[in-house]
């Protein structure tokens, strides 16, 4: 069974960071384009930043500020988070999908997903 578990995230002043953790189960980050997302209340889930074959990219406004990683001796993507605003917070989510080439600007669409992690909460106080 296809799984993504998430870990990390909670309450933290503006201008701190964090770092979220999503380990996959029963396949492989290779052919996936992997993908963080988040959602506030009341909004739309928007792509945050993503990664397929080494290639990253960032919704404008994290750019400079929020780093996609993967560790595939660990099954592991990261997003660490830096000078965080209170804009930021909201629900974070991990996901993926089967990718045999770089989606361009598709990669942040979460229609393309189809597995998704449970969730986390990022709240940044003012």
């Amino acid at each position: 069974q296809v799984q993504l578990v998430q870990s990390g995230g909670g309450l933290v002043p503006a201008g701190g960071s964090l770092r979220l953790s999503c380990v996959a189960s029963g396949y492989t980050y290779s052919g996936y384009c992997m993908a963080w997302f988040r959602q506030a209340p009341g909004r739309e889930r928007e792509g945050v930043a993503a990664t397929w074959g080494g290639a990253t990219t960032y919704a404008d406004s994290v750019k400079g500020r929020f780093t996609i990683s993967q560790d595939n001796a660990k099954n592991t993507l990261y997003l660490q988070m830096n000078s965080l605003k209170p804009e930021d917070t909201a629900m974070y989510y991990c996901a993926a999908t089967t990718c045999s080439r770089w989606l361009g600007s598709l990669i942040l669409s979460s229609y393309k997903y189809n597995i998704w992690g449970q969730g986390t909460q990022v709240t940044v106080s003012s």
